[in-house]
């Protein structure tokens, strides 16, 4: 077995900025790597892409956190909402009642019909932006796009879309010290309080909301719904901020890139997909569970053992793509797990990938002249140690 990590390797400034080359830094120790995760748990990382995405779908590693460890079983007894019950944290078959419920809501069909929407919200950002010839990408641009679409399609009031910002940043805090514990947990009151109050306005007077609709189609209990309710705030709109955001980075960085997307628009597809897999919105995966005594590539893994997937170092896996550090938008064997695999496979894939293609592909064909208006070094990225990847500011001129 390789040499346990500390969790300091994720959480490192150098780390932060560049996970991908710490990350090959590993690979020849082999594709799984014990890890001293808090709170104290075993813990395992997976670094490699096919093992990664076999373990994505092994029924043997459960999503059930009220069965293992008992920080995660506090957790799901708490008011911490996204450890309760829903999708994100629970097995067949009620993963699949519950999955059932909400994914009518987000078929590629459905999807579509939001198309015109999301390009009138995207012209509408844009248009404030340009009038001052620079802008910070994220607070203007990349952060409210997907916030005011999830909110429109949850039945949240604009005036309080900016209080779910601080929310979500609040419920992904990945501090496992008594104060970011209590900071998050005050978080999650607070959302549960404001989902409360909206579940009850909506029972009172439906509209055609999503909240209405889950609020009243008797499929969910409270508990249920409100957890459900939070996480798609989350999802909803955290993957699709990152996804616009380190694209955008990307391009910047990449000018030969940028150039060819610019003269051949019909590439934006393939150019979504390879940003998503050259540098995600999710670093790895949302925590899974020994529900057995397994071995994963010949490392013995014990039952209750926790299970990471790093979805970054799977997209950067020289056995799986080629040339991993080079940004191709004309890549072919693109075989990212950006999104996960199998039954937990992200529900709102098909809203991020048209979010991303029309919020890039129509920055580029307004803003001729983007480019980066700071230095490499003044990039400042969200703080270490969360499943999630993104960039805190991104400064641009135009």
């Amino acid at each position: 077995m390789p040499e346990k990590l500390p969790f300091e390797f994720l959480v490192t400034p150098d780390f932060n900025r560049d996970p991908y080359t710490a990350y090959d830094g590993l690979r020849a120790g082999g594709p799984v790597y014990p890890i001293d995760f808090p709170p104290g748990m075993d813990a395992f990382l997976i670094i490699d892409h096919e093992v990664g995405r076999a373990a994505l779908n092994d029924p043997r590693l459960s999503k059930d956190i009220t069965v293992f460890g008992d920080y995660f079983r506090k957790l799901a007894d708490s008011d911490d909402l996204l450890f309760q019950s829903n999708m994100l944290q629970v097995d067949p078959p009620e993963h699949t009642r519950l999955r059932r419920v909400v994914s009518k809501d987000f078929t590629p069909r459905r999807v579509e019909a939001l198309r015109p929407r999301v390009q009138e919200i995207t012209d509408e950002l844009i248009d404030a932006m340009e009038m001052n010839g620079s802008a910070e990408l994220i607070d203007e641009f990349a952060f409210p796009l997907p916030i005011i679409v999830i909110c429109e399609l949850l039945g949240v009031p604009a005036e309080d879309r900016e209080r779910f910002r601080e929310w979500s940043g609040l419920l992904i805090n990945p501090s496992f010290d008594p104060e970011g514990t209590r900071v998050r947990q005050q978080a999650a009151r607070d959302t549960q309080a404001y989902f409360a109050r909206l579940v009850a306005e909506r029972r009172a007077d439906p509209r055609e909301d999503l909240v209405s609709a889950l609020a009243n189609g008797g499929d969910l209990d409270d508990r249920e719904l409100l957890s459900t309710l939070t996480l798609l705030l989350i999802a909803g709109h955290e993957t699709t901020v990152n996804l616009i955001g380190n694209g955008m980075l990307a391009l910047l960085r990449n000018p030969d890139q940028l150039a060819l997307l610019r003269g051949e628009p019909e590439l934006l597809p393939d150019a979504i997909e390879e940003f998503l897999r050259f540098d995600g919105p999710v670093e790895r995966s949302t925590p899974r569970f020994a529900a057995e005594d397994v071995e994963i590539a010949g490392v013995a893994v014990p039952r209750g053992a926790m299970v990471h997937i790093s979805l970054g170092a799977a997209g950067h896996d020289p056995a799986a793509v080629s040339s991993p550090q080079e940004l191709d938008i004309t890549r072919r064997d693109n075989r990212h797990l950006a999104f996960g695999h199998g039954i937990h496979f992200c529900l709102g894939a098909p809203l991020a990938r048209m979010e991303g293609r029309i919020a890039i592909g129509t920055l580029l064909a307004r803003l001729p002249g983007l480019a980066l208006d700071c230095a490499e070094e003044e990039l400042a990225w969200r703080p270490p140690g969360s499943v999630v990847r993104g960039l805190a500011r991104l400064p641009v001129r135009f």
